[in-house]
């Protein structure tokens, strides 16, 4: 009996069984028609209003709920996502909204997705990914490198639990801080720390309940 060989084959067979993150979203999102409510995230909005616009970059659109908005403020807006069937989403929010001239959905690993662009704004909206983790604190530091001078980055993450009911596999999941998320970003004195917090905010539950949740904000600015 080989105790240890037969629990390393177990362990190779779950491996490689396992959805890559491009797999699990993808199946996430063919579980119904919207996951997402198609609304701006509300630290995005508040954080933008009164910014000079220009081209803005979202990691992780998602639906483009936010992309779409940016393109109403007058933005030029790039949304970069894994998902083909919520960028499809996305582009076809962007129709019904007037705005496809503004936007693009480009369909991409954000751990190996590179431009030569920079944006004035580049975002990242609660770019957190489970059961099937990613390389966040890479692609954040990564993120940094796409802000022009003069040009911000946000981070927006749930800093706790969105909700009481979790499902088992977010048990034990480890919320990021705004002061992770400042490390992540490897940010030297040509950067400016504007804003570095956890926030409250009233969100509405699957039955139209309002809770209280918490969101962790870091928005920087390359000075040069």
């Amino acid at each position: 009996m080989h105790t240890h060989d037969d629990s390393a084959a177990a362990a190779a067979t779950d491996a490689a069984a396992a959805p890559s993150a491009r797999e699990w979203w993808e199946a996430r999102y063919a579980e119904r028609d919207g996951i997402w409510s198609g609304r701006v995230n509300a630290v995005l909005a508040s954080v933008t209003w009164g910014l000079p616009v220009g081209r803005a970059l979202d990691l992780g659109c998602g639906e483009g709920g936010d992309v779409v908005w940016l393109a109403e403020q007058g933005w030029d807006v790039t949304g970069i996502d894994l998902s083909v069937t919520a960028l499809e989403r996305g582009s076809r929010a962007a129709v019904s909204a007037g705005v496809e001239d503004r936007t693009a959905f480009v369909a991409a690993d954000l751990a190996r997705w590179e431009t030569t662009a920079r944006f004035d704004l580049v975002t990242a909206s609660f770019l957190q990914s489970w059961p099937v983790e990613i390389p966040r604190a890479d692609i954040l530091l990564r993120a940094a490198g796409f802000v022009r001078v003069g040009g911000h980055l946000l981070v927006t993450a749930h800093a706790a639990p969105p909700h009481d009911d979790l499902p088992p596999e977010m048990h034990g999941y480890r919320f990021p801080s705004p002061s992770e998320d400042l490390a992540a970003l490897q940010l030297d004195d040509a950067w400016d720390v504007a804003v570095a917090e956890v926030r409250p905010r009233t969100a509405s539950t699957s039955d139209g309940d309002p809770h209280q949740v918490l969101d962790s904000v870091v928005l920087v600015r390359r000075l040069r």
